[in-house]
């Protein structure tokens, strides 16, 4: 099934999109990645959605990427006696270790290292900031504060320090477990969350160790700081827009998604926007015209994917809001300018390497002899990222004998992966090309492709040949 856009889309499992045939029709409408949010749902439940997926994969003979989303910590008040409490600025109000249920002027805040970072003037959000306090007084396992404002607080509402590093580890021991789950289930993405600097990135890829690409959510101010060195060690990044509002101005967040996938673009590392895409469509058919100028916004950046979170997980129109995100994206697509700003943005050189040296003259060449696409062929993936990275004019289709790599590479953009068996001979090389360049739909007789590969054939990161094809019979 050949998409009509470069741009991916990936979309959220849950109670709305549990079945098979939901599964189904979800990717019939355009999803090329299933996001599994191991925040929520029991791992029984992630087991069906995965053997779903890939019974889909087999029928469809499409690799199909699979995300599993980490929990990292979760800082959250604990419960009251009443269930919620009605609130006043000005007025005050503590936070204590105490396990004793909280009342309108105090709750119990069950995280000692949230104590061990306040100085007298921190802000504290509750309720992704529809409370704000800000600290008197403070100690080891205390915090007088002031309410700033907000009027109603409840059980268990998360709680956000912003600029603060707090002494916690990314990954949990929840999120060990999962992890060990999700790979031994084959997920191809492991999104790590509540990042704060490049150590919980080397942290995870230690664990993963390649089994999975590891994926950066970018939702704290720290780990902006220390973008670049979270870019290079990361295999792809997502701009989790959500946490990153609640921490940051809310006029803070554009330039940011902007500064992010430009990062991300000159590194050649996939990269994902997020978060209330098309939030609307949780309970509504169609999204508001601001909804689908964002989705617009994120794929005239260059963003390799857009992501849909409740409103495929837990949404009255989850095949709907998916069907929409592919309109915007192939409409965006179409336009002249888009093709324009992709190349304008794209200022950084190619590095003194052969591969990358081939990947971009493989664009130039398309372009020159008008050639209907680029096959590549790619054992690791690195290959195909080259020639993502380039944002040619043409469908780009990768070739690779390892189904791991094909399902890695649905994420990123403008690539149409084919698990096929390896080549040995050039010649077999060419005729492989060409033959499924045009049973895929990319190419017709009497057109020509340019292909990129490596010799000797199969070894990683040996890409050193360019060749111009023409299809044939």
């Amino acid at each position: 099934m050949r998409r009509q856009r470069s741009a991916k889309i990936v979309a959220t499992l849950g109670p709305a999109s549990n079945t098979p045939p939901q599964i189904a029709a979800l990717f019939t409408a355009g999803v090329d990645v299933f996001r599994l949010n191991f925040s929520h749902g029991e791992r029984d439940e992630h087991a069906v959605r995965i053997a779903a997926i890939r019974a889909l994969e087999h029928k469809v003979e499409r690799p199909i990427g699979i995300m599993a989303d980490l929990q990292g910590p979760k800082l959250r008040l604990g419960k009251f006696g009443q269930g919620k409490v009605a609130l006043k600025p000005g007025q005050r109000f503590r936070l204590d270790l105490d396990k004793e249920a909280g009342n309108a002027t105090r709750a119990p805040l069950p995280h000692p290292e949230i104590f061990a970072v306040l100085d007298r003037g921190t802000e504290i959000l509750l309720n992704d900031g529809r409370v704000r306090l800000q600290v008197e007084k403070h100690g080891s396992n205390f915090a007088e504060t002031i309410v700033v404002s907000g009027t109603e607080l409840s059980d268990r509402k998360g709680v956000n320090i912003p600029g603060a590093v707090l002494p916690l580890s990314a990954i949990t021991a929840k999120d060990r477990s999962d992890l060990a789950f999700a790979l031994d289930h084959g997920a191809d993405w492991i999104a790590l969350s509540f990042v704060q600097g490049p150590d919980d990135v080397a942290e995870a890829k230690k664990l993963v160790a390649g089994r999975a690409g590891v994926l950066v959510k970018l939702e704290k101010p720290s780990a902006v700081q220390r973008l670049g060195e979270i870019v290079d060690l990361a295999d792809a990044v997502m701009v989790a827009r959500g946490d990153l509002g609640v921490e940051m101005p809310p006029e803070d967040v554009p330039p940011l998604q902007k500064e992010i996938v430009h990062t991300c673009r000159q590194a050649g590392k996939p990269v994902v926007v997020a978060t209330q895409m098309l939030e609307s469509m949780v309970t509504a058919p169609v999204p508001t015209r601001a909804e689908a100028s964002d989705v617009a916004t994120a794929i005239y950046e260059g963003a390799d994917a857009v992501m849909l979170s409740a409103e495929t997980a837990a949404g009255a129109y989850p095949v709907e809001a998916v069907a929409m995100m592919d309109r915007i994206v192939r409409r965006v697509q179409a336009d002249p300018l888009y093709g324009v700003g992709l190349h304008t943005e794209m200022l950084t050189a190619p590095e003194h390497t052969s591969p990358d040296a081939i990947s971009a003259a493989a664009r130039q060449v398309a372009d020159t002899v008008g050639a209907a696409a680029i096959v590549s062929y790619t054992n690791s993936g690195a290959t195909a990222l080259r020639a993502a990275r380039e944002r040619p004019g043409v469908p780009t289709i990768a070739l690779t004998a390892r189904i791991e790599t094909a399902r890695r590479l649905a994420l990123v953009w403008g690539l149409h992966c084919v698990h096929t068996s390896d080549v040995h001979r050039f010649n077999d090389m060419i005729q492989k090309a060409t033959r499924i360049a045009r049973q895929e739909g990319f190419a017709e007789q009497g057109q020509r492709v340019v292909i990129t590969a490596g010799i000797p054939f199969g070894t990683p990161g040996a890409t050193n040949v360019l060749h111009i094809a023409w299809v044939h019979d």
